[in-house]
């Protein structure tokens, strides 16, 4: 497998053109966002096609969505926080020729902790699978269709944890094409296998599952070879792989932050799940797994957005260039928010096409339409919530990014979404979502202005 070559674009973060940065780094990014998801969205939409027991089928993947948010909130800890100081560094080495070492040390840390995560994750969660899914809201008619496609799904946890860990360290660099193509690798392989092992060999969930895991084997492989190459700014070799407390804090507390946005998303999912088998029933619980694959389409690319701006900000906010960092911000602000409003007109208008992408089941098809204007109401202003949890990050403010991310979810989205349904039902749980987004994020607005008017501060 060939590595692209790389180019010393460093100082280039530092003085060229703003849009033409944002351009540069945000397509690739919202590409890889865009392509990734589809790892779990074309599962489901060759799930919810099978010719029986479809729905079952698709609730018992959406069951086990909830573990793999754990596994990847694992990754997330250990790549988007360590990615952020390793960009932050970059741009010191301006200024400071030891810069890199200390990014090379970074690295090292991050994936000690991203093998650590692999052994624990895979053999706690293999051991209790059972328990956890019927906690997780399996029922006996759901828990077989669960049970097999996370046993499976988990024996390749490892490679998840490097693809999701160490891609940021490529985005870190200004190598966003490589960090593109990664994931494109990785996505291209599950779409393809995906209809051989479930349809051709007949595995059903199983398939999708071993599909997953070779793909994601793939991206890993890719990233792997990248990293130990001479192309990249930051490499990941032996010297640099020891253990370093100094340095495992500073990732652990700049990490905290998206760890707790997506370990929380796994918390918010159980509460659906649990509440909604209970109030509703196994076709609410399916409903639920459509409405979040539509809420991913919403977002990713937004995400993807932020997550290309992110290192732009990071390395000038190292390099002390303050206007750049100003600038940067403001913009990405306006474009995320625009984009959601853009997702939420989009999603509103023709509820039943996306609906019946994923399901040819009229009952759950007519039940999700109806729910969707009610669960994806806030969709609107989400924008406004990536950005400025983006931005927080980007300037390694952890204490403002980890009350950004209980905010919504913690504090908002899961009392409300036990209290709502003792009120008006099982579409209080529905009901949940949108008012909790409204007030995080107009909460986050306010902290964002706060953070934007100090910004001319600059990194330590």
């Amino acid at each position: 497998m060939s590595i692209p070559c790389a180019r010393n674009s460093d100082t280039v973060l530092g003085s060229a053109s703003i849009n033409h940065l944002m351009v540069k780094f945000a397509l690739p990014s919202i590409t890889a966002q865009v392509v990734n998801i589809l790892y779990s969205i074309v599962d489901r939409i060759y799930i919810g096609h099978l010719s029986s027991s479809s729905s079952l089928a698709l609730t018992g993947i959406g069951i086990c969505y909830p573990i793999i948010t754990i596994v990847s909130a694992f990754s997330l800890f250990a790549g988007a926080g360590g990615a952020p100081l390793a960009a932050i560094e970059l741009g010191k080495a301006e200024y400071d020729k030891t810069a890199p070492e200390r990014a090379e040390s970074i690295l090292g840390n991050a994936f000690i902790m991203l093998v650590a995560f692999s052994v624990l994750l895979t053999a706690g969660f293999l051991i209790f699978r059972r328990q956890v899914l019927f906690a997780f809201g399996a029922s006996m008619d759901t828990i077989s269709y669960a049970e097999n496609y996370l046993t499976i799904y988990l024996a390749g946890t490892f490679f998840v944890q490097i693809t999701v860990g160490l891609n940021p360290f490529i985005n870190a660099q200004g190598r966003v094409r490589t960090a593109m193509l990664s994931t494109i690798i990785g996505a291209a392989t599950n779409i393809i296998l995906d209809p051989i092992f479930i349809f051709i060999f007949g595995l059903g969930v199983k398939g999708a599952a071993i599909a997953t895991i070779i793909s994601q084997a793939v991206s890993a492989l890719w990233i792997l070879l990248f990293l130990t190459s001479k192309n990249s700014r930051i490499k990941l070799k032996f010297s640099s792989i020891r253990f370093k407390k100094k340095v495992a804090s500073k990732i652990s507390a700049l990490g905290v932050s998206p760890f707790m946005m997506s370990a929380t998303e796994s918390a918010v999912f159980v509460v659906f799940n649990s509440g909604l088998q209970k109030y509703g029933g196994d076709i609410y619980v399916g409903a639920m797994t459509i409405l979040q694959s539509l809420m991913q389409m919403c977002y990713v690319p937004i995400q993807g957005f932020t997550d290309g701006v992110q290192p732009l900000i990071s390395y000038n906010y190292g390099a002390k260039k303050n206007q750049r960092v100003r600038l940067l911000i403001k913009r990405m602000t306006i474009i995320s928010f625009a984009a959601s409003i853009f997702a939420f007109a989009i999603l509103n208008i023709f509820p039943h096409f996306f609906v019946s992408v994923f399901s040819k089941n009229k009952e759950l098809v007519d039940l999700t339409a109806k729910l969707l204007p009610v669960y994806c109401g806030a969709v609107w202003i989400f924008g406004i919530q990536m950005g400025a949890q983006r931005t927080f990050v980007a300037l390694g403010k952890a204490a403002t990014s980890i009350f950004v991310a209980l905010l919504r979810k913690v504090i908002l989205l899961i009392p409300l979404a036990l209290i709502f349904p003792l009120v008006i039902g099982v579409n209080g749980i529905f009901w949940a979502e949108p008012v909790a987004s409204t007030v995080s994020a107009l909460t986050s607005f306010i902290l964002l202005v706060v953070c934007y008017k100090s910004s001319g501060k600059t990194a330590g």
